[in-house]
């Protein structure tokens, strides 16, 4: 970030800064907060990681769904 000249500052909520960083401040807290309500994810019971990606892959294509579905 600083070989690009780019500074590392968070917007406070519910404001606007010059550089147009951290416009959309909690998209990655509110992805965690619905990832959290799957139990299976909350707590990694698989001990292998390729089932874990594929329980984390379908719990945001469930997300996913239930976004569109509200859109309509």
């Amino acid at each position: 970030m600083r070989e690009l000249q780019i500074r590392p500052l968070i917007a406070r909520r519910g404001t606007e800064h010059g550089s147009g960083l951290g416009k959309h401040r909690y998209v990655v807290e509110q992805t965690f907060a619905l990832l959290r309500a799957f139990r299976r994810l909350r707590i990694r019971w698989e001990v292998r990681a390729d089932v874990h990606e594929a329980f984390l892959s379908l719990a945001c294509a469930l997300i996913c769904r239930r976004r569109l579905i509200s859109l309509r």
